[in-house]
């Protein structure tokens, strides 16, 4: 059963190495960026599962009466960080995959290889 305590981080390390084999071991620019994006999805769950408190609830001070416990609260600064992070995730690809356009316009590729050959040849 330890495994599925630990199931979140299992999916993140996971993720993280699908990601990164598929950014370094592929030559389409394409499939570069669908690695890049789940390395980046693979670090807003990591963030997200980190900034999880189990029986926290959301930071709304409210009144305690006396010899009642302190509600145990959770951190929002991780989530919100994650929100921010999810924006420029979707930026970034964008940005990515419209460069893949031109480059395939300037080369008329996308491989990674064929478009490094074609610039030693000039």
């Amino acid at each position: 059963m330890a495994f599925f305590d630990q199931f979140n981080y299992w999916i993140f390390i996971i993720l993280l190495m699908i990601g990164l084999y598929t950014m370094m071991s592929r030559g389409n620019l394409v499939k570069k960026m669908i690695g890049l994006s789940l390395f980046q999805i693979s670090v807003f769950l990591f963030y997200i599962t980190v900034g999880k408190i189990t029986g926290g609830t959301a930071p709304i001070v409210v009144e305690t009466l006396p010899g009642d416990p302190a509600p145990i609260y959770s951190n929002p600064l991780p989530h919100v960080l994650i929100l921010t992070a999810i924006v420029v995730g979707i930026a970034t690809t964008a940005l990515g995959l419209s460069l893949v356009v031109r480059i395939k316009e300037s080369f008329g590729t996308i491989n990674e290889d064929e478009i490094l050959e074609m610039e030693d040849e000039a």
